[in-house]
């Protein structure tokens, strides 16, 4: 697991390696909650996630992306909001489970 470094902005784009894989991350905050788009090598994999506390954003192995991420909430179960990202809500990079 990694923690992918944030701050308590409403929206932020910021690249990241994860797992070997060249990343641009798209984070903002609307109305409805807060939003995510993943690109891997400048190719758009993910757009207009929602996130929510411990659900996994990827979910797709078809997409090509290695493991996958998803936001906790430090202090409960609530979903991420912009004010607390960084401190009480982290993006965390899941690696891959080798089950064989």
């Amino acid at each position: 697991m990694q923690i992918v470094p944030l701050s308590p902005v409403p929206a932020q784009t910021f690249a990241v390696v994860l797992g070997s894989q060249h990343c641009k991350i798209n984070l903002y905050q609307k109305t409805t909650g807060m939003f995510l788009d993943l690109y891997v090598s400048s190719e758009k994999l993910l757009a207009g996630v929602l996130c929510r506390d411990m659900s996994r954003l990827v979910r797709q192995p078809h997409l090509g992306f290695v493991g996958d991420l998803a936001f906790m909430d430090t202090q409960g179960s609530y979903d991420p909001h912009y004010q607390g990202l960084g401190s009480r809500y982290v993006l965390m990079y899941l690696e891959p489970v080798d089950l064989g």
